[in-house]
């Protein structure tokens, strides 16, 4: 039997090397040979999905300030790349309709929800609304540590594949004991994947994708265990530890 291989996924893009959530990013991991691009998101003062890791400005961009208390177009005047360097100057946020409709013919997407209904009114519909507009609900994942957020994405429409993200200390061999009613897939620390985890997940019926995996040695156990999908800031460095394992 072919040995099943994980899907590389990029962490806000080729992060390593350039901007993380930025198109610099993005296309760099495309040609670094990513299977899915990850990517946060928050919503701007007027509803718009916005990607970004931070629910504030200041680390990422030359702004200040809540990401929420922003327009879209306000957000889009700020510079999201110089902090990586001169060569990123004038780099952009985007919003979740640029990116599916700039990338959906050529990758699939990971699409972590940093807060839903909660904090975000209604986010979770208007993520499902444009992963159907864009007709990529076959090519997406939707990732999650706020668990209700995940069963609002269910309910707006069962068909988009979701994650429920576990981090901490306390999570037990069984991971199974902590994912919600009707998981079909977990998402897990690298620190905490051990290959007990992994044949629980099997066994149980669950994908499995692991976050964020950056050291080669770690990556070839994650292939070497099957899991669904590694997410990385070095694309380029798994696609070449795949090349190797197929031969």
């Amino acid at each position: 039997m072919t040995p099943k291989r994980p899907l590389v996924i990029a962490h806000r893009g080729a992060s390593a090397y350039a901007p993380e959530n930025t198109l610099a990013a993005f296309e760099l991991a495309v040609l670094q040979g990513a299977d899915m691009l990850e990517f946060d998101l928050h919503l701007s003062s007027d509803d718009q999905p916005v990607i970004i890791h931070d629910d504030t400005l200041e680390r990422t961009t030359t702004g200040t300030g809540p990401v929420r208390h922003l327009s879209l177009r306000e957000l889009k005047r700020l510079d999201a790349g110089s902090w990586r360097g001169h060569a990123f100057r004038g780099q952009r946020l985007q919003s979740l309709q640029e990116v599916l409709e700039r990338f959906r013919e050529r990758v699939g997407f990971a699409v972590e929800l940093k807060a839903g209904s909660s904090r975000y009114p209604g986010i979770e519909d208007r993520v499902v609304s444009l992963l159907e507009i864009y007709d990529v609900v076959e090519r997406a994942i939707v990732l999650s540590f706020d668990f209700a957020a995940l069963a609002a994405v269910r309910a707006r429409n069962a068909g988009v594949r979701r994650v429920a993200l576990i981090e901490g200390v306390r999570v037990p061999e069984n991971i199974t004991a902590v994912v919600p009613e009707g998981t079909t897939a977990v998402g897990l620390s690298a620190r905490l994947v051990t290959e007990r985890r992994v044949h629980a997940a099997r066994r149980a019926g669950l994908d499995l994708y692991v976050f964020t995996v950056n050291d080669p040695a770690r990556m070839g156990r994650l292939i070497d265990w099957e899991v669904t999908g590694i997410i990385t800031d070095t694309p380029d460095v798994l696609r070449r530890h795949l090349r190797v394992s197929e031969t």
